[in-house]
């Protein structure tokens, strides 16, 4: 039975001033884009909490988008929506998410956000996907993987801030290189009415300086300072995990 239990695109704007508690705590030091069952875990957990179906076929996403439960992606000049995609609808805060998400992008790396994959019912995923993907909920994006070092590093530094902030779950897949991002769309709402009440963005990040001391880990500096590895590595271009005595680090220091 589908059920139809979501936020008509008519209502996005009056949802972003409800104040939203689905947001299930991560511990900071556990973010990661590596994927993992715990992940997975947390996707499926937020579909359940928000309610939504596992769309089997094509039909049911049709019948979806006619219901207004999931709406047509319309890209713009920030972002691009992959030609011939051929289910480009997600949940209605996907629009606003890809919108906000591709702007800041474009503005940092100069190239628009691409947008490889959206709603895929159940029938229509990929082998090697995973049988408990949240694709088919209409709540997940792919997002291509830029052959910039800068731009991977300035997105991935993202993701995981918003994987820290409870708003979303994103891992970097290899078959075929791409993000997979699960937005979150009631703890996004109230995200994004936080952000625009100061009047700040997702890459809007307070940095700190932080000079390695001896005996440093990076895992012990990430719990530390309430971060985790893969956002330091992210945010300073380290590729291992080796660091020395004098090197200077910068780190978020929160919103």
């Amino acid at each position: 039975m589908l059920s139809f239990r979501s936020v008509p695109s008519g209502c996005v704007c009056a949802a972003f001033a409800v104040v939203l508690g689905l947001a299930v705590a991560v511990p900071a030091s556990s973010q990661s884009l590596r994927g993992s069952h715990a992940s997975m875990d947390n996707q499926v957990r937020q579909a359940r909490a928000h309610h939504f179906t596992f769309l089997d076929t094509p039909g049911d996403v049709y019948r979806f988008v006619e219901a207004g439960y999931l709406v047509p992606i319309r890209g713009n000049r920030d972002f691009q929506i992959k030609p011939g995609l051929p289910f480009p609808y997600a949940r209605p805060e996907m629009q606003v998410f890809l919108e906000r998400l591709g702007e800041q992008y474009h503005d940092a790396c100069g190239e628009p956000l691409v947008v490889t994959s959206l709603t895929r019912p159940r029938s229509r995923q990929p082998r090697n996907a995973s049988p408990r993907s949240v694709h088919p909920t209409g709540m997940a994006v792919d997002l291509r993987v830029s052959w910039s070092r800068h731009c991977r590093g300035w997105i991935e530094s993202v993701l995981l801030g918003l994987e820290e902030a409870g708003v979303i779950e994103a891992n970097r897949e290899y078959h075929p290189p791409h993000y997979h991002v699960a937005l979150f769309p009631e703890p996004y709402a109230e995200y994004v009415a936080d952000l625009e009440a100061h009047g700040t963005s997702e890459s809007t990040i307070a940095l700190s300086r932080y000079t390695v001391q001896r005996g440093d880990t990076l895992w012990r500096i990430a719990q530390s300072h309430g971060t985790s590895v893969d956002r330091i590595k992210s945010m300073n271009a380290i590729r291992t995990n080796r660091i020395k005595p004098g090197q200077v680090l910068e780190l978020p220091s929160g919103r």
